[in-house]
């Protein structure tokens, strides 16, 4: 298992996998443009809306979860004094 890790932290080959997600990324969107859709609502019929969609969903989740994090979650430093 070790080995796997040190593999992969290695500059040349971190990069080589980005490139090759990317890449997936770029066909997946390309595909989606040839794939049949019936969508219920006249939105989810332009092309790459469910992935623009999930992108900005997950940005919001990151958000809101920062902010309960800061705002309810942390104590302040003199809070068991």
């Amino acid at each position: 298992m070790n080995k796997i890790v040190e593999y992969f932290e290695r500059p040349e080959v971190g990069k080589a996998v980005r490139y090759i997600f990317y890449a997936s990324l770029v066909l997946l969107l390309i595909a989606e443009l040839f794939i049949e859709k019936h969508p219920y609502f006249h939105w989810a019929a332009f092309p790459t809306f469910f992935a623009v969609y999930g992108f900005f969903a997950c940005a919001v989740i990151i958000a809101v979860s920062k902010l309960l994090g800061k705002f309810w979650l942390q104590k302040g430093e003199d809070y068991y004094d």
